[in-house]
């Protein structure tokens, strides 16, 4: 995602708290208070043996070492295992304060622990971090499972549900018992031992296969980088870009060489610039044909089809036709038959569209006085010449007006003042994880403190590629937390000395981030596991897509797009250009993307039993199916490195970036509709949405803000697909 959280990475971070005064909240009986006694202990010098000093509890990064992980999370889990043990054997019948209350605020070691290094496995991450993810992967799915498969505890749990009308509880207090009720039968609670036997084994082969899918396509980037011998070779980038290739390759001691990253897309940057066509080729091969064991490197096939085939088999065993029934039960789309619909539903229009972009492309390649074939190497230059040539825009030139500090402070910091009044002041005595993160304390607009805010935006060895939000700690009253989030992006930093300079795609995906930030940082519940962005994976883009549209608003834009060396505005009519531009390239970018979200819902279509012979040709009958299979259209992502559904937690549910842009567009334009920055509607999207986290289901959140469902025809209008003035 652009979205990564805890819960993602460990299944069961949602369980867990961030603070240690749990006397203070419900008082443990004197059995539960002896089983944690002989729980293991975790040495005072480690520095998640108690919640931080820092404010709200924020990480100590000064303190915390890779040594200090293994130890807190064996302590963390034999204490959390401790308190759930207390917790179903608990004698007295039980209530919401003995049961679900406890459950809730359990496990404080082993939520810090988890939250800080699953942070640092994406961002930060090295040998060290990547093997003791790798060993902890089958411990922490066997602890999830020994909470979620425990019949005891589950009949607790669901003896509190069918009596839940009957508890006196408030509306979210109710919610926070239907929805572990929920987790538990998701999880298996009501199988047969055999059964259960067999979703541990498959939780437990799963948790690994993910973990080494993620180190794999962390790895393979470096493995496959391309090399390049000379300067003539990346002829058409910038000095920085050259620059910055020269230097990636001294330090892998290839001196007098020049490395291109890889971002773990399809497609790369650079090829919108490389004149060299055999360059070109050369790159967009070398990230397109990863992970496949070329001369003997990394292969994650055999990861990809026994990750399909296990999840058809849990989902059997679970008594659903395939995994993406049985994960799209709890979604706010339902089926997969929905989510396949709305697709392919929009496939003729795109293909249309796409069809009129490679004419166009076709013509520009004769134009310049070639005469090959287009290729996928060939699309992103030549739609940057068609994009010169029929808008007379250069990207290089737009990039000048978005110097990367300007649009941080003046645009990004600025704008959500203006949108939501509040406010960032950097804290320099509060540490980050790493020299290039900033760390801010925000305010509301009545100037009290609402959290902290974590600002990691440029791309370096160690990071996973992509953008995404989540928190060392989550907003709770019950446990009186405030939210302490941070963004991730992967801005390539010019070198020392130079500005950097930033592309309109990157200035939106930082408005992108802050909307998942702001999800974050405006939650106003009582519990944790329905805190911040504690909601369906296809609704939680929703709010973060909503906030891009905001990089534009006349009340903000002109505050930030300024040239970096004179200060000068954008001048108007090169906004215009970027305006009018910006439904250029809407069919590939949308091709590319739906192709890869049908290709993840067949992988989940699988029922028990089946398998894949070969992953590749699985891609092509997946694309050919639905028409898809446009040689110079790949998909966004192919199996090899396709990190959102084999180890993102978004398995079955790619498509959800696509249904949370039809929200987001229908919230936009509806709070547009009715005045914009300064509206009521807008302050209505902050109560009933932003600050809501899961306390309701997804669709009733949005009916109470929207008062109906959401108007497809927005994505549609604001994609270029559709004329607005259609019936």
């Amino acid at each position: 995602m652009r979205l990564s959280m805890i819960a993602a990475a460990v299944g069961l971070a949602v369980t867990l708290s961030a603070c240690s005064d749990y006397d203070s909240q419900v008082s443990k009986s004197s059995s539960q208070e002896a089983s944690v006694q002989e729980a293991v202990q975790l040495a005072s010098s480690n520095p998640f043996y108690a919640v931080s000093t820092l404010q709200y509890g924020a990480p100590d990064f000064t303190k915390i070492t890779d040594a200090d992980y293994a130890p807190a999370f064996e302590a963390g889990m034999s204490q959390h295992a401790a308190e759930i043990r207390a917790i179903a054997n608990n004698p007295a019948a039980p209530s919401f304060d003995n049961t679900i209350l406890a459950m809730e605020t359990s496990g404080q070691l082993l939520g810090r622990v988890a939250a800080v290094f699953y942070a640092m496995s994406s961002s930060t991450s090295n040998e060290t971090i990547r093997a003791l993810q790798g060993e902890l992967a089958p411990k922490m799915s066997s602890h999830n499972d020994d909470i979620y498969l425990n019949k005891k505890l589950f009949s607790r749990v669901d003896s509190l549900y069918q009596n839940r009308d009957n508890l006196g509880l408030d509306a979210e207090s109710k919610r926070l018992v239907e929805v572990y009720h929920e987790r538990f039968v998701r999880a298996g609670a009501n199988l047969t031992e055999d059964q259960m036997l067999k979703i541990r084994a498959l939780n437990e082969e799963e948790s690994t296969l993910t973990t080494q899918f993620q180190r794999n396509t962390l790895e393979v980037g470096n493995e496959r980088a391309p090399i390049f011998d000379s300067v003539e070779e990346l002829a058409g980038l910038s000095s920085a870009a050259i620059q910055n290739a020269a230097d990636r390759a001294a330090s892998m001691g290839l001196e007098g060489k020049y490395v291109l990253s890889l971002s773990n897309t399809t497609g790369q940057a650079p090829l919108a610039e490389m004149t060299n066509r055999e360059s070109r080729k050369k790159l967009w091969e070398a990230s397109a044909y990863r992970s496949l064991g070329r001369d003997g490197g990394i292969d994650s096939r055999p990861i990809v089809t026994r990750l399909a085939e296990l999840r058809a088999e849990k989902a059997a065993i679970l008594g659903y036709d395939s995994f993406g029934h049985y994960r799209l039960e709890a979604a706010m789309i339902q089926t997969p038959e929905r989510a396949r619909k709305m697709l392919v539903d929009m496939v003729p229009a795109v293909l249309n569209q796409v069809e009129n972009e490679a004419k166009r492309l076709r013509k520009q390649i004769k134009d310049m006085g070639m005469d090959h074939e287009l290729e996928p190497w060939d699309w992103a230059f030549y739609a940057e010449r068609v994009r010169e040539a029929d808008y007379n825009l250069d990207p290089a030139e737009v990039a000048q007006y978005f110097e990367y500090n300007r649009v941080l402070q003046d645009g990004l910091f600025y704008g959500m003042g203006q949108v939501y009044g509040i406010s960032f002041e950097r804290r320099n005595d509060l540490p980050g994880y790493h020299p290039d993160v900033e760390v801010y304390e925000v305010f509301d607009k009545d100037q009290s403190s609402l959290g902290i805010f974590y600002a990691d935006y440029f791309a370096r060895d160690g990071k996973r590629g992509g953008a995404w939000m989540s928190s060392f700690v989550g907003q709770s009253h019950l446990e009186n937390t405030k939210p302490v989030v941070y963004n991730v992006m992967n801005i390539p930093k010019a070198p020392e000395g130079q500005p950097t300079l930033i592309s309109w795609d990157n200035v939106t995906t930082m408005f992108h981030e802050m909307g998942h930030g702001v999800h974050g940082l405006f939650s106003d519940v009582n519990y944790p596991t329905l805190s911040g962005t504690a909601v369906p994976r296809d609704f939680v883009e929703s709010p973060s897509t909503f906030h891009e549209g905001f990089a534009l608003d006349p009340k903000i834009l002109p505050n930030f797009a300024k040239h970096y060396k004179t200060g000068e505005p954008i001048p108007k009519a090169l906004l215009d250009k970027v305006l009018e531009a910006m439904s250029f390239n809407q069919g590939f970018s949308t091709l590319e993307y739906m192709a890869a979200a049908l290709i993840d819902l067949e992988y989940h279509a699988l029922a028990k039993g089946e398998t894949i012979a070969d992953v590749e040709a699985f891609e092509q009958q997946a694309l050919a199916k639905y028409g898809m299979d446009i040689s110079y259209v790949p998909p966004r992502y192919r199996s090899g490195y396709f990190s959102h559904i084999f180890s993102g937690g978004y398995a079955s549910s790619y498509y959800a970036y696509m249904w949370s842009d039809v929200l987001a567009s229908d919230a936009f334009a509806y709070v547009k509709a009715n005045g914009g920055i300064g509206s009521q509607a807008l302050q209505d999207y902050r109560d009933r949405i932003l600050s809501k986290g899961g306390t309701k289901e997804a669709l009733d959140l949005y009916l109470d803000f929207r008062g109906q469902e959401p108007d497809t025809r927005h994505l549609l209008i604001s994609r270029g697909l559709l004329d607005p003035e259609a019936e």
